[in-house]
This record gives C-alpha cells, sequence and structure tokens, in this order.
C-alpha cells in the first residue's frame, strides 16, 4: 500500500478571501500546499480555515503505477479532505486496485456539493461508492469542515486521522479490521461494507490545530509519539508531509 497523507493545520479568517482552489482530484507524485478560506461571503465574522499539505508515497514495488492510494481536497463550505486506500489483493485477479479508489475518489470530489449529500461525510461516501463503476475495493476516509470550525469524520477501514493540538493528540480514528491485515472495505462486490458500517464522529476545532489524514501505509509505519515530534520539527505543511 502506498503512504498518503495530509497536514491540515487550522487558520482563523476575518476576512474576505476569495478560495484559491476548486473542487479537484489527486493522485500526486509530489507534495502540494493548498490553502483557502472556509468563507466566500462574510467580511466580518471569523471563521476557520485549512491550509493542506499532501503528499504521497508509493510502495517501492508499485511506484510505476502511482501506487493504489488516491485522495482529494474541496474547498466546498469549511473545506474537505479524503483518502481512499485501494486494496492490493485484487492485483492477484488481474485487477489495478488503484482503479477502483481513483475513480471513488473522483466521485466524491464531484458529489461535495450534491443537495442529498448535505455536508454529510457518510452520505457522501454513500453516493461515491455508488457511483463507483470499477471492480476492486478501497478502505476510505472522509473529513468535512464547517464554518464554524466543526470537522464531521466518516471511516470505513484502517485509513486515519489525527488532530493535534499543543503538541498532544486529542482526537484519533480507529481502524476496523475483520481480522490482521482484512480491514472493512467498500467494494464493487456484495461481501463488502457500506456507508452504514462508517464509524462517524465530530471534533471542535479551533485556529492552530493540525490534522494528519492518511492511508493505513501512514500509521503502520509511524508510531503517533514520531508523527508529532515531526510536526514539532516542521512547523510548515508541506514540509512536514515530506518528512
Amino acid at each position: 500500500m502506498a503512504n498518503s497523507m495530509y497536514r491540515a493545520s487550522i487558520l482563523q479568517s476575518q476576512m474576505h478571501i476569495q478560495p484559491s482552489l476548486s473542487s479537484r482530484n489527486f493522485v500526486p507524485k509530489k507534495s502540494n500546499l493548498l490553502c483557502f478560506a472556509s468563507s466566500q461571503f462574510n467580511p466580518v465574522r471569523s471563521e476557520v480555515s485549512f491550509c493542506i499539505g499532501t503528499h504521497l508515497i508509493p510502495h517501492p514495488n508499485k511506484v510505476e503505477r502511482g501506487g493504489e492510494d488516491a485522495f482529494f481536497v474541496s474547498n466546498f463550505n469549511g473545506g474537505v479532505i479524503a483518502v481512499a486506500d485501494g486494496v492490493s489483493g485484487w492485483a492477484e485477479q488481474n485487477v489495478d486496485p488503484s482503479l477502483f479508489s481513483k475513480e471513488l475518489m473522483a466521485n466524491a470530489s464531484s458529489l461535495v456539493g450534491d443537495e442529498e449529500v448535505n455536508f454529510d461525510p457518510q452520505i457522501l461516501i454513500k453516493k461515491a461508492h455508488a457511483a463507483t463503476s470499477s471492480k476492486g475495493s478501497a478502505t476510505a476516509i472522509v473529513a468535512m469542515l464547517e464554518r464554524n470550525g466543526m470537522m464531521k469524520v466518516a471511516n470505513v477501514g484502517d485509513c486515519g486521522l489525527r488532530v493535534i493540538r499543543k503538541g498532544q493528540i486529542i482526537f484519533s480514528t480507529s481502524p476496523q479490521e475483520h481480522y490482521f491485515d482484512c480491514p472493512y472495505q467498500l467494494s464493487s462486490e456484495l461481501v463488502g461494507q457500506t456507508y452504514l458500517d462508517a464509524v462517524v464522529s465530530s471534533v471542535e476545532l479551533v485556529e492552530g490545530d493540525t490534522i494528519i489524514m492518511g492511508s493505513d501505509g501512514l500509521f503502520d509505519n509511524l508510531f503517533d509519539r514520531e508523527i508529532v515530534s515531526t510536526l514539532s520539527i516542521h512547523s510548515d505543511v508541506v514540509n512536514a508531509g515530506i518528512g
């Protein structure tokens, strides 16, 4: 599995700033820095925003096809970030594991403003999964930031998220597994999980918080204390993503 991650810092906005990023789907080979304000309309009210660095490091054996992870960032509402990790076992059936995760994230990216989604990450997973036609399966996590600082998270499988405040982890997701190395997963087959199996949670963010989101390729290889230590060294979100 590849190692894909976000580091998102929470900034305070008290002026009108036109977002610099439109909703898009990412499968990058280098880091990206994305900063945008959470509101286009209110020049007075203080609201939070994301400043995001991204990085993807494919497994050495999967570099040629760019790994099996996919992710996207959107500036819709307060911001949306998501990661999907294609299940590598499909390669044994001559199926590219990255196709399902990439299509799933592309669909989710296009649906963030859907009226039925109503800024609910669990419903976004539902509709993106239903729209995905590629054969395969993937774990997935979606986080949606409200303009008032409330972040809602829906997670299926072993992708993860941490919220770090003043050098301490104040919130973390837990992986879902049937057994070792067999995580819950959204699938093209009936045997997989659905949006109903997602763990849904919420956390209120404040200025200066850091959000780490990634596939199991990150959290299987780094202890939480190592992540916190790396962030303490690199104040810039892109540098922390590379480190």
